[in-house]
C-alpha cells in the first residue's frame, strides 16, 4: 500500500531530482549523496556504541538523532529541530548515499515534520531499478529508527 502523504519540501526536491534521471544517472546522484554525507562530529568519533546500528543495511551503518538546540530552547517538543548523524564506511557508497539523502532531506526539520514523513518515502526516490530491494530495506530501516529516536528524545 502506498502512502499519499506529502514529503517535506527538501526531501521532495531530492525525490524529484531522482525521478528526472534514468537509472544509471540515479546511481551517479546516489554516489554524490554518499560523498556529501557529513563526517561525524568529534563527540561521536570512536563512540559507535552510543549510536544505533541499522541492521537492515548490508554495510555497517550507525546513526544517532539529537533533538533540540539546547536546554534553553523555548519551542515545544514537537517544534524542536532534529539533527541526524551517521557513520558508514567509505566503501559502502549505496548505504552512505541513503544516509546522505535522509540527512539532506530531514536534518533541521522539526520533530513533528520528521514524524510526519510517510513510511514509503524511501521508495519515492525511484531507486528500485538501480538498487536491489534488499538495499532499499536499509533505507527503510534508517527512516524508522530516525522517527523512533526523534519521538523518544522529544519526550525527554
Amino acid at each position: 500500500m502506498t502512502d499519499t502523504a506529502a514529503l517535506p519540501a527538501a526531501l521532495q526536491e531530492i525525490a524529484d531530482d531522482f525521478a528526472d534521471l534514468a537509472a544509471p544517472q540515479r546511481l551517479e546522484l546516489l554516489l554524490e549523496f554518499s560523498e556529501g554525507l557529513p563526517d561525524l562530529p568529534e563527540r561521536y568519533a570512536g563512540r559507535l556504541g552510543e549510536m544505533e546500528q541499522v541492521h537492515e543495511c548490508q554495510s555497517p551503518l550507525f546513526l544517532v538523532v539529537e533533538v533540540g538546540d539546547g536546554d534553553d530552547d523555548p519551542r515545544s517538543a514537537a517544534e524542536q529541530p532534529v539533527h541526524l548523524f551517521f557513520s558508514a564506511p567509505p566503501e559502502a557508497p549505496t548505504t552512505r548515499g541513503f544516509a546522505g539523502i535522509l540527512h539532506e532531506g530531514l536534518d533541521g526539520l522539526s520533530v513533528q515534520e520528521v514524524l510526519a514523513v510517510p513510511e514509503d518515502a524511501p521508495y519515492r526516490f525511484h531507486l528500485g531499478e538501480a538498487v536491489s530491494p534488499l538495499r532499499l530495506r536499509g533505507m527503510v530501516g534508517m527512516l524508522s529508527r530516525i522517527k523512533r529516536q526523534a519521538a523518544l528524545k522529544s519526550q525527554a
